[in-house]
């Protein structure tokens, strides 16, 4: 399979005891949701598959698992910080109504005073806050995605309307 034909979930974040168990942190929003039979991890940049023992999912986005042949510590340890995909027909179905603040990506930001800023190339979440990194010229501009600061979303559009605070956009100029 080839990274074409899947999706990032996440990664292998460490080994837990000494049977070859690993913790998986998801970056993917919708984790609860996977099917996750099979695991494809990133190694020497090819997807090699992993199937899935058992798996404990956490609500603080891990999942506890086990994966047939890793039965030692030292197998695991091979493991760690390699990302894992899934295929794309294991993708989750969303309601079209359900945005959400990743969904920005991609937007164009025009903030009141400066007019136009760029396209968001990341939303970065942080525990207090998501952040939003737009390309501006040359640099890379972030803002928290806070309601105070948001004027408008205009999801058919893909923009953004903002009102950063006085001297935010100096800074990157």
């Amino acid at each position: 399979m080839e990274l074409t034909d899947s999706f990032y979930i996440g990664y292998i974040s460490k080994t837990r005891g000494l049977k070859g168990e690993v913790q998986l942190f998801f970056e993917f929003d919708d984790y609860e949701a996977l099917e996750m039979d099979v695991l494809f991890l990133e190694m020497e940049r090819k997807l090699v598959p992993f199937f899935v023992d058992s798996l404990k999912i956490h609500s603080n986005r891990t999942a506890y698992l086990f994966l047939e042949d890793v039965d030692h510590i030292d197998k695991a340890k091979a493991l760690v910080r390699k990302k894992v995909y899934l295929p794309n027909n294991k993708l989750p179905q969303r309601n079209p109504d359900d945005f959400r603040i990743g969904d920005l990506k991609g937007f164009r930001v025009y903030d009141l005073t400066h007019g136009e800023l760029g396209e968001i190339v990341e939303v970065h979440e942080y525990p207090q806050q998501f952040v939003a990194a737009v390309a501006y010229r040359g640099k890379e501009l972030m803002f928290p995605l806070i309601e105070d600061l948001i004027v408008s979303i205009d999801q058919e559009g893909h923009r953004l309307q903002v009102n950063l605070p006085e001297g935010l956009v100096d800074v990157y100029s």
